[in-house]
């Protein structure tokens, strides 16, 4: 922040107008809308905040336009990517993300709510969020629909001159509290390194990702007219007034004599199974099959995508830095890139195009099951633009990696160091035999598989279970040995639990600085500090040792819980340690993509730990991007990195 200290900041807030919906297009589709326009600005440089009303007529005052388009200048504002956003579509030109600065950005780095009433409450600023503005910004800034017409109608400045003055008042507001805000988070500077991928960050949301519209159009039209038919499918079978309902169906089956908890997706299936083996109620077992396939309904996907493209083809504002509470991961907008459907179709690009041409009878044909074909598809409507193709890079192993390497637990991270798999080399060491994939013990690698994915952060029974473990063969009487064996295995990852909890705990106690390991926790600001190696800092706002729900004395804290509501939360040992492994796994691929944008290489996603990249054909090989993910920061020499990649020529797909 001494950066700060030499260069003028603007704090800014717009207020604007789009016929197009916000929340579901995204700012880029809002702002393209012929119709956009903003209609206030207020901002200030020092203490007193100005307005300019746009919409009368007002033109911003020179010193603010020589402002926005300087390099030196800070503008700083709460969700800085719409102010400039905005900016840019009235300016007419692409502003640099490099000269701004987003409050709320840096207080999602101490894990505050990302809302700007919420984030003031929190802190307890002299300024808060006027509440009459949500009322206001219907009135003025979203277009009214005729519920009977259909016709769309807004509400002008002359309209109600008292409330357009009390939306001035407002919008100035907006400004005193945001600035505020600013002020309180400027004691927790984030680190300028930080700045910088906020900055990456921005330049990969403006440029967006085409879109394969075709394929999402088909895809759409495919899809209702499947929901349509096998609605009606539905209807044949149980002869209900709404197929579709859970109350109705479950009632339809009890009937039946068939006992129902829910009808979630794994419970269905599971249902099928059983009635497969024990029943001879074929309506019954046609109508679970359907529900199963209607469930895997894919619209939703897709209807985002086509409702956010923009004119050029591409979506953009996909992410959201420091989204992920607490570990500062990126956070999916829009798409949800971070939560899509795999693919497993061997024939991916053929069952592409035979949607694409609309031949949806022969994808029934050949595939049997449209709904999953279309969600099997998903990912596939991002394409490369002309003349590029898509690599894609993954860190192997990474978080399995980085507790390791936390832990000190040496067999793994020499596993590692000789690229050995993980899931045979936990077995081995669990059960005390040499086990090779699809080779002597293969059988037992799964074992070692759903260990690793569940077991890390000191999982029990019930997180094998929701890692698959009942669906990978495993008997449920089998897990609490599995779990004994897997601790056993990697005594140094389990003591790293108890010792990093121990530390807090101290710290917590006593205000004292503790170091465990890679990290260390510290404690001021009536808050607990856990240092990253990176020299990025978590933040467990106003610590006490409370009972938990167990009765036993832990850390608790106040955060972002359920329902996105600030309130007190509690933490444990394995969590800590979990967030902390999150964490350096998040510096290790930010740092990466660092390297990459510094490189020229154009990012145009990440997906957990995975980079995708739009580059010229031929330009550069799979094996150099790998290369240049897996290059250690100083901060961790000795972590053994490994990355993993393929092209995709064509389209976007999970390898």
């Amino acid at each position: 922040m001494d950066e700060l200290k030499d260069r003028r900041i603007c704090s800014l807030d717009l207020e604007t107008y789009s016929p197009v919906d916000l929340n579901k297009c995204g700012l880029y589709k809002y702002c393209e809308s012929p119709d956009f326009e903003i209609l206030l600005c207020a901002y200030a440089f020092d203490d007193e905040v100005f307005i300019i009303d746009l919409a009368c007529g007002e033109k911003l005052p020179p010193d603010l336009a020589e402002a926005i388009e300087s390099d030196e200048v800070i503008k700083a504002a709460w969700n800085a990517n719409f102010e400039r956003t905005c900016l840019s579509k009235y300016l007419g030109h692409q502003l640099s993300p490099d000269s701004w600065r987003c409050s709320m950005v840096h207080a999602a780095s101490l894990s505050l709510p990302l809302k700007l009433k919420d984030a003031a409450l929190a802190l307890k600023t002299g300024e808060q969020k006027d509440r009459s503005g949500e009322a206001l910004i219907r009135k003025f800034s979203v277009p009214k629909v005729d519920s009977k017409t259909g016709e769309v109608s807004r509400a002008y400045p002359q309209d109600d001159p008292a409330g357009w003055q009390q939306f001035k008042d407002y919008c100035m507001q907006d400004v005193r509290t945001e600035r505020d805000i600013r002020k309180k988070l400027e004691r927790f500077p984030m680190p300028e390194a930080e700045w910088d991928y906020y900055h990456m960050d921005q330049r990969v949301n403006d440029r967006g990702v085409l879109i394969d519209t075709k394929l999402v159009e088909q895809a759409i039209i495919c899809d209702l007219a499947l929901s349509d038919e096998m609605t009606r499918r539905a209807y044949e079978l149980t002869g209900l007034e709404n197929p579709n309902s859970v109350t109705q169906l479950k009632g339809w089956l009890e009937e039946r004599g068939i006992e129902v908890k829910t009808l979630g997706k794994k419970d269905v299936a599971a249902m099928i199974k059983d009635l497969d083996k024990n029943s001879t109620d074929q309506e019954a077992l046609d109508m679970l099959k359907l529900r199963l396939q209607m469930a895997k309904s894919s619209v939703k996907k897709y209807q985002a995508a086509e409702r956010a493209v923009c004119a050029d083809g591409r979506v953009r504002g996909l992410f959201q830095f420091n989204g992920a509470n607490r570990t500062g991961r990126w956070a999916g907008r829009l798409l949800q890139l971070q939560n899509l459907p795999q693919n497993h179709i061997d024939t991916l690009e053929e069952a592409r195009e035979l949607v694409k041409m609309g031949c949806f009878e022969l994808v029934e044909m050949f595939y049997g099951n449209t709904p999953d074909v279309l969600s099997q598809l998903i990912r596939t409507m991002l394409i490369p633009k002309e003349g590029c193709i898509f690599i894609v890079a993954d860190f192997s192993a990474i978080e399995a990696r980085v507790l390791a390497w936390e832990a000190g637990e040496q067999w793994r991270l020499d596993t590692f160091k000789d690229g050995g798999d993980i899931y045979c080399a936990s077995a081995s060491q669990m059960f005390g035999v040499p086990v090779v994939k699809h080779g002597v013990n293969g059988e037992l690698r799964q074992k070692g598989k759903v260990a690793e994915l569940a077991c890390g952060y000191g999982g029990s029974s019930g997180a094998l279970i929701s890692m698959g473990a009942l669906d990978m063969g495993l008997k449920e009487s089998e897990l609490p040995g599995l779990i004994d064996d897997w601790r056993s295995a990697n005594p140094k990852i389990v003591q790293y639990w108890w010792d990093v909890e121990r530390a807090a705990v101290t710290t917590v106690k006593t205000h004292e600085t503790t170091e465990v390991g890679k990290i260390r926790f510290s404690f001021s600001a009536n808050t607990l500090w856990m240092h990253l190696p990176s020299g990025r800092k978590l933040a467990y706002m106003a610590p006490k040792m409370q009972p938990n729900r167990f009765g036993r004395m832990a850390i608790t804290f106040l955060g972002v819980g359920a329902n996105n509501k600030w309130s007190r939360q509690e933490t444990y040992s394995g969590k800590l340690v979990e967030n902390a492994t999150q964490a350096i796994a998040r510096d290790i691929l930010a740092e990466a993509m660092w390297r990459m944008e510094r490189a020229g290489i154009e990012i145009v996603g990440s997906v957990h730990d995975e980079v995708i990249l739009e580059a010229p054909t031929g330009k550069y090989t799979v094996e150099e991007i790998c290369s240049l993910m897996a290059q250690n920061p100083d901060w961790c020499a000795d972590l053994p990195l490994s990355a993993a990649g393929y092209e995709a020529p064509h389209f976007y797909f999970k390898d």
